[in-house]
């Protein structure tokens, strides 16, 4: 038998302790307030379309699928008309993923294997898929062996059903959803049911858990940019609980990164209703080709083009363009230039994404 425990024999009491408790409530309540505040922007779509692709870049970089905003941001608006580089393309897929489970959570109210094995098959749309062949390895940074997860396909479709089960009957492990979440969130990456994509594909099924819960509405808590931050940490922890059993250090290590990710992204939504706010008043007091769709754009994209505004607006290439140049002129966009294209940033907003004004 592999060293895959079963979630189940373990005691929920044992996370129960003053210990767990405390950073439990901690970070319950930044995310009911992360939740609170999320809410406070009218449109959805904006908290999802911009700050998914900020977590799609961190969670990318701590699998080293690095890009700069400036390529991501380009590659979200052209797509593949002008080249870009491939680790761009795959963060691309990494938001895809997201949204699409996103989706899927929203539908149906649970997050089922075969959902987990949607957003894989996005994240990795060559290799998709649970595991068939053994031989998988966990290495450290020198190369030696550290861990070797299931290797017979049986046992990992086994150990996957159970981790269903895990995340959607709430009668069978009666723990807090964060603490569930940590604990399942060790579990699939022990499993590591797939050729690809482990990371990631788990790191998205941490948001969804909690928007399946109702702890949020929509998917905005990003853990990867507290565990890019402490990732010596983070891979420490998960090796602990395989090692020494260490199951409580590694669920308030977790917990600890879901408090510190709420309060940055609190801050966050802050700027950005703000900044909305700002925005929308100015182009309302100076235009009247003003409307919400407009500014609801403008948001949901740190990067735009006439052919996406002329799209979003339903008017003539001709208007969008006059609009567009207008907006450059009250210092709301700035225009650029990739190759023979024109683009237009959002300075407020990229600034927001990115803590400075250029990408």
């Amino acid at each position: 038998m592999d060293s895959v425990p079963s979630l189940f024999q373990l005691n929920p009491e044992r996370f129960e302790t003053t210990s767990i408790l405390k950073p439990l409530a901690s970070a319950s309540r930044a995310l009911a307030e992360l939740k609170g505040i999320a809410a406070s922007i009218p449109n959805q779509d904006i908290l999802i379309r911009a700050l998914g692709l900020q977590e799609a870049k961190d969670s990318s970089e701590i699998e080293n699928i690095v890009t700069t905003h400036d390529e991501l941001y380009k590659n979200d608006l052209f797509g593949d008309e002008t080249p870009s580089n491939l680790a761009a393309k795959e963060v691309q897929r990494y938001r895809q993923a997201l949204l699409a489970g996103w989706d899927a959570v929203h539908a149906r109210g649970i997050l089922s294997l075969n959902q987990i094995l949607e957003i894989q098959a996005v994240l990795e749309p060559n290799k998709p898929g649970l595991r068939r062949l053994p031989g998988t390895t966990l290495q450290d940074g020198e190369g030696q062996v550290v861990y070797t997860p299931p290797q017979h396909p049986d046992r990992i479709v086994e150990l996957m059903g159970e981790l269903e089960r895990f995340l959607n009957d709430s009668d069978i492990f009666t723990a807090d959803p964060l603490v569930k979440m940590a604990l399942a969130h060790h579990q699939f990456e022990s499993i590591h049911p797939f050729y690809n994509g482990n990371g990631r594909t788990g790191r998205i099924v941490n948001v969804l858990y909690l928007v399946q819960q109702g702890l949020l509405d929509a998917p905005v808590l990003y853990l990867s940019r507290s565990i890019v931050r402490t990732k010596g940490e983070y891979y420490r922890h998960l090796q602990a609980v395989r090692d020494r059993d260490a199951w409580e250090d590694w669920v308030i290590y977790l917990l600890e990164c879901v408090e510190a990710t709420s309060q940055d992204a609190i801050a966050t939504v802050r700027d950005l209703r703000e900044a909305l706010f700002v925005a929308k008043h100015k182009i309302r007091e100076a235009h009247r080709f003003y409307s919400q769709d407009l500014v609801n754009h403008l948001f949901a994209y740190p990067y735009t083009k006439i052919e996406f505004f002329q799209k979003a607006l339903g008017i003539s290439r001709l208007t969008a363009a006059k609009y567009l140049d207008a907006l450059v002129q009250d210092g709301i966009l700035e225009k650029r230039r990739a190759g023979r294209s024109n683009y237009y940033a959002n300075l407020a907003l990229q600034k927001i994404l990115t803590g400075s004004d250029k990408a």
